[in-house]
């Protein structure tokens, strides 16, 4: 054999590992990921806020799930919240009633999943009988804040539940006109500390009530919703509360530093303020509204600074009205309280009034601190939202067990049923 074939031959075998090792190297062939739909099922009769959830999965094991996205009936593609487990909260008000189509599919990085899809008939109920134009919105966001590590665990769902099935049973709201909106719509173990488990929906709960989360997104859409239908009854009553972390600053014992600031209050994604919050209730025109915000410096809500003061007038909400009462659980000064269980200390008070009838009697006294009834006389079988804010206020006072919350000081703006300072002094009874 020549010299050079020889060395040719010899250079092929010294470098043939190399070879083999870079064919050993290739990429495998990459797996579309699955995805299906847990929630809800196909042929469902749906209404309000449908929390749509479901898993997601990449087959090759690596578990790069990039995203998955939702498509309802002839909408874009939007990005679920969530990957592995994901969930989509659709305000099916803005779909037209009857079937309408929902598809799912998920993203690994390199292929799209096949896209999964089912039906539902969207049916949104709208009241119709006298007795029935009620409405009731408890939004909770208890866990979010990025500038507040603190987390206020279940005890403000827990409230809300109590609260709307006391509206339900006893004052006869009717169950489609009952919203919930909690965190992210999800229960977490551990008392709200851990991961999640389960949605609002799929839990097991008495009454047949709308729920969801707690979005920036949600509590517009839900509260437009309740102003558009409410407007359509001169008889409409309309009761909103929300709990949560309030915007201030705990260290700033004198003002929280709210003198020229606005109240605010955090929903799970985002912060509503009072100016906001006048902004969206603008247009509605029911007579008998209830609007409870309770939460640290909130007093703005209700345009009070400290010790029943008004607002600089630059800085009002626009949320107190003629047939409006507007509470809050705390001065624009303030830090309310509130327990992990059983949920914000003033708003507990104030239902306990109402729900036992203790608060049947009670009138205002200096800085609306609040008095007990001075006799018989003064107590006629029903509580109004004015008499339990007072009654919460007295036994903030004047309970031993509460000298360390005493401070928050909550605030009211009455203008039932009229505005100004000749106003008549009826007082607002819920229900009738």
């Amino acid at each position: 054999m020549k010299p050079t074939i020889k060395i040719f031959f010899i250079s092929i075998l010294l470098f043939l590992p190399l070879f083999t090792g870079c064919l050993e190297e290739t990429p495998e062939e990459n797996h579309p990921p699955t995805v299906s739909i847990l929630y809800p099922p196909n042929n469902k009769r749906v209404s309000d806020i449908i929390k749509i959830t479901g898993t997601a999965e990449d087959t090759d094991g690596n578990e790069e799930i990039k995203l998955v996205e939702v498509k309802i009936n002839g909408s874009d593609w939007i990005e679920a919240e969530g990957t592995t487990i994901w969930s989509y909260d659709w305000v099916t008000y803005k779909s037209s009633e009857g079937i309408v189509p929902l598809y799912v599919r998920c993203f690994d990085g390199t292929d799209y999943s096949d896209i999964v899809e089912l039906s539902v008939t969207v049916d949104n109920v709208i009241s119709t009988e006298s007795d029935e134009h009620r409405w009731a919105v408890f939004i909770i966001a208890a866990n979010w804040p990025s500038k507040n590590e603190s987390k206020l665990g279940n005890g403000g769902l827990n409230l809300a539940e109590e609260m709307s099935a006391y509206f339900i049973e006893t004052l006869n709201y009717p169950t489609e006109n009952v919203y919930i909106l909690f965190d992210d719509g999800w229960i977490r173990d551990d008392n709200g500390y851990g991961t999640r488990i389960e949605t609002l929906e799929q839990r097991p709960h008495t009454f047949d009530i709308s729920y969801g989360g707690a979005t920036e997104e949600n509590v517009k859409s839900i509260i437009y919703h309740v102003v558009e239908e409410a407007n359509q009854f001169s008889d409409s009553e309309v009761f909103l509360w929300f709990a949560g972390h309030g915007e201030g600053d705990e260290t700033n014992q004198f003002t929280g530093g709210k003198i020229l600031e606005r109240s605010a209050i955090f929903l799970w994604d985002e912060e509503l303020t009072d100016r906001e919050l006048g902004d969206i209730l603008y247009s509605l025109r029911s007579d008998e509204t209830t609007i409870i915000v309770d939460a640290c410096f909130s007093g703005g809500f209700a345009d009070r600074t400290i010790l029943d003061f008004p607002t600089f007038f630059l800085l009002n909400s626009g949320i107190p009205g003629s047939g409006r009462v507007v509470m809050t659980g705390a001065s624009k000064f303030r830090t309310g309280y509130a327990s992990t269980i059983q949920g914000p200390l003033f708003t507990n008070l104030w239902f306990q009034g109402i729900a036992s009838g203790e608060a049947d009697g009670y009138r205002p006294g200096i800085f609306s601190i609040g008095k007990p009834p001075r006799n018989r006389f003064s107590i006629d079988g029903k509580v109004s939202v004015e008499e339990a804010f007072y009654y919460a206020r007295y036994v903030l006072r004047t309970d031993a067990d509460l000298d360390d919350y005493d401070g928050m000081e909550p605030q009211i703006n009455d203008q039932y049923p009229n505005r100004g300072n000749l106003r008549s002094k009826d007082e607002l009874v819920l229900g009738e």
